[in-house]
């Protein structure tokens, strides 16, 4: 966590966005996404639909004219307008700070509601996605997690809470521009030192005859 803050002090989310609708809007739109992408589409969306109570009286059709870029655009079409209709007619047109209440929201699972915890919130969350998944998994801050309910549990026990929301985008950013899937870069890696995975990459190469 010191080398992640050293080298990452000021980490935030890569979505734009102006309120915490509107970042649960991005955040269901980023869902096999890219943040990237998803940000080439909010200003327009969120100029003409900027709170629940503007969304609500969209159709699909409506929205799927703005989002129809992003992965998957017609479920996520559905779910927004169903999301901010339940928004309206639950919770006033407000976010609810509660993740549980948040996953009863049309779209809103378990990450989606750790997310908006952490960010719109600030409140004690782990959010993991694949790119926190792999990248606790490697370095040993897991140790061979299966799911990622495993791996959330094993990281709130022993990341300080006061670094939890600094801490989920060091391992997201980490994954998504260094520790890769496929290729990881570990010549770039400022942890390659005490990642469990080169280490035991190096081992099994020595045994091999390789070298490092």
């Amino acid at each position: 966590m010191a080398r992640f803050e050293r080298e990452m002090p000021d980490v935030h989310t890569e979505l734009h966005y102006g309120s915490p609708f509107q970042l649960l809007v991005a955040v269901v739109l980023s869902a096999q996404c890219t943040d990237k992408r998803v940000n080439m589409v909010t200003p327009a969306l969120f100029a003409a639909y900027p709170d629940a109570a503007a969304m609500a009286q969209a159709s699909e059709e409506d929205l799927l004219r703005y989002i129809h870029s992003v992965s998957y655009p017609n479920s996520k079409s559905r779910h927004l307008t169903e999301l901010a209709r339940m928004l309206v007619s639950d919770f006033g047109g407000e976010v609810p700070a509660d993740p549980g209440e948040m996953q009863r929201l049309p779209g809103v699972g378990r990450k989606t509601a750790n997310v908006m915890a952490i960010e719109a919130f600030r409140r004690p969350a782990m959010p993991v996605d694949t790119h926190v998944f792999r990248v606790a998994n490697r370095l040993g801050l897991t140790r061979d997690s299966k799911t990622p309910l495993e791996t959330e549990r094993t990281l709130l026990r022993h990341i300080p809470e006061a670094l939890l929301p600094s801490a989920h985008h060091w391992l997201l950013l980490h994954g998504r521009y260094v520790c890769q899937s496929r290729k990881p870069h570990c010549e770039d890696c400022f942890l390659a030192d005490l990642c469990r995975h080169r280490t035991e990459t190096l081992r099994r190469q020595v045994r091999k005859g390789g070298t490092a």
